[in-house]
């Protein structure tokens, strides 16, 4: 068995595991990124959930995921504004291209494919490595990527798996008792997402009927939609459409503990992805044969080329995020200061925010929707999520040195994971542990041991993705004051306010190259909810959005009835119009 030494390994090249292997490696440190797949992202590309969410406004399009964006406007065809789920939609391979290449351009990062852990190599409390099928690595910091937190039990490191009660950390939407739901679904359902294609005037490949398929477990999927709105849900550019669809579709949660045992992860995975391929042939069935499998997607032909998993084991950290963590105090989540350990070495008590999200707390289960406490707010003429920050204390075991985590696999609970696990969160997730792990090189310490202050003022001062420690409604990562605020507030987090808005001066915006001129009559339906009719087509009306602070402030601020002059671009999916400039 060939053995490698690194200073930092990363097992698993999902969405977190790609962002700390880039973020390690620019920082200096000898990396070494272990896959089992050949295509870097995870729940980005090779999960096939090319229609992120969360992060959207430009504020919050920091760090790797707004270096991410700017990459995918360059390359995709036909631009990323083609669903009304997200507002980037793209194709899977351009997305994996997109981090193969930043991998590839770093002499310091090797990435070994076709590799998953056997055994984690420790000394009593101290991870040295990992072993696989044909390598062996050993590393200072080993960072756990794996899509269902594999390292943790190997490791016989202490997680969480399933639902917490009321009783152990005060959630307000937590059961107060186990019920057929928490025994059902432990965890939240997985899908295996497939791509469909219109072909037009042409038929399309018959999707044959799977042996075990009944169509009444998908009647009811777009009965509250229409199917154009079903399908628009994930639209792709070239008429493809992504299908991760929650309400009688193809999420799957039968028997998932079946994914904490390696041999019976097999057969459920063979489920799963069964499944789909039954409401593959549900949709093409039903609204006819022009919808097919659009088989050239994924190197493995329509079908992502592993599950959407949108929850896994959790490690036992320093502290836990829990969802009163993430609820509006005022107009943001309040900052993490706590620190609750017990018997760990770790003393700090000041702000441990190294990443930021905003999305609602969004769980899926076969059996539908749970009541939750909310968390959505009204801004720029839409809904958004309440902004929210991940503590470096997550990231931690209590006990355990040398290894640091940045997935799903977080010091998290259930209830909190809702709104944790999406793709923007946990990028930034990955390139805070990433850091990290290179300043625990640079500093000669361990992870328990690392300053906080000096990873946040890493993460923001980053040469090549600077990213946001601190969520700002008014500041956007292009405005010149982006940097003084950020440091500001991690000079005096107990500062930063409760409305998520700095003292920080307006400027004028220019809208992109490829928006669209329009003019018509601006009216106001509700606080912030908007809608303009053309003047040149009067029977067509749209709502108008935004996701930049200073056209939100303008929106408010303008009378029903008057005639609204600006750039944008128009979403027929979503049937709104993207507004970057009003005159």
């Amino acid at each position: 068995m060939r053995e490698l030494i690194a200073d930092v390994l990363i097992v698993g090249g999902g969405t977190g595991g790609t962002a700390a292997a880039i973020q390690a490696a620019r920082r200096g440190a000898k990396t070494i990124l272990v896959t089992e797949f050949a295509w870097l992202g995870g729940m980005l590309t090779s999960a096939g959930v090319t229609a992120p969410d969360g992060n959207e406004l430009a504020a919050f399009q920091t760090g790797i995921w707004g270096t991410f964006l700017r990459e995918l406007e360059q390359r995709q065809p036909g631009g990323l504004d083609n669903a009304w789920v997200s507002f980037f939609t793209y194709e899977p391979h351009i997305g994996a291209e997109i981090f193969a290449d930043w991998v590839k351009a770093l002499p310091n990062l090797e990435w070994i494919q076709g590799e998953t852990p056997e055994k984690v190599l420790r000394q009593d409390d101290q991870i040295l490595g990992v072993e696989f099928q044909s390598i062996k690595v050993k590393a200072k910091i080993t960072i756990d990527a794996t899509e269902l937190g594999d390292l943790l039990e190997l490791g016989n490191i202490p997680y969480r798996w399933g639902w917490e009660l009321q009783s152990e950390f005060n959630e307000p939407s937590a059961p107060i008792a186990p019920n057929e739901l928490t025994q059902t679904y432990p965890v939240q359902a997985p899908t295996w997402v497939v791509v469909m294609q219109d072909f037009g005037e042409s038929t399309a490949p018959e999707i044959s009927k799977p042996a075990n398929y009944d169509p009444a477990r998908f009647k009811n999927a777009w009965t509250n939609y229409g199917a154009e709105a079903f399908l628009n849900y994930g639209r792709l550019p070239g008429d493809r459409f992504m299908i991760n669809w929650p309400i009688s579709g193809n999420d799957y949660g039968e028997g998932v503990e079946r994914l904490l045992n390696r041999e019976a992860r097999s057969h459920f995975l063979q489920e799963a992805k069964n499944h789909s391929l039954c409401f593959a042939h549900f949709i093409q069935s039903q609204l006819g044969t022009r919808y097919g499998l659009a088989e050239d997607t994924f190197p493995t032909g329509a079908f992502a080329l592993h599950p959407y998993y949108r929850e896994s084991r959790r490690l036992v950290g320093i502290t836990a995020v829990r969802e009163q963590d993430l609820l509006p105090k005022g107009q943001v989540a309040p900052l993490p200061f706590r620190v609750e350990a017990i018997g760990c070495e770790y003393a700090e008590n000041f702000c441990q925010s190294i990443a930021i999200g905003n999305y609602a707390n969004d769980h899926h289960y076969p059996s539908g929707d749970i009541p939750l406490k909310p968390k959505s707010i009204r801004w720029g003429g839409r809904w958004t999520g309440t902004p929210f920050t991940i503590p470096y204390s997550c990231l931690v075991p209590q006990t355990i040195d040398g290894f640091l985590v940045c997935e799903k696999n977080i010091s998290v609970t259930h209830m909190a994971n809702g709104a944790t696990r999406l793709q923007p969160v946990v990028l930034g997730i990955g390139q805070a542990t990433g850091m990290a792990a290179a300043l625990c090189i640079e500093q000669n310490g361990q992870p328990r041991e690392l300053n906080v202050r000096s990873l946040q003022l890493a993460l923001i001062t980053d040469p090549i993705a600077p990213a946001a420690v601190f969520p700002l409604f008014n500041l956007s990562p292009s405005h010149p004051e982006w940097l003084y605020w950020q440091r500001y507030y991690v000079d005096h987090p107990e500062s930063y306010p409760n409305n998520g808005e700095c003292p920080a001066n307006s400027r004028t915006l220019s809208a992109s190259p490829t928006a669209q001129r329009f003019s018509g009559r601006f009216d106001r339906e509700a606080v912030q909810d908007y809608e303009l009719t053309l003047i040149d087509r009067p029977d067509q009306s749209w709502a108008l959005v935004t996701l930049e602070t200073e056209i939100n402030d303008q929106l408010q601020e303008i009378p029903s009835g008057q005639i609204l002059n600006g750039l944008g671009k128009f979403n027929h999916s979503g049937s709104w119009i993207l507004v970057e400039a009003l005159s």
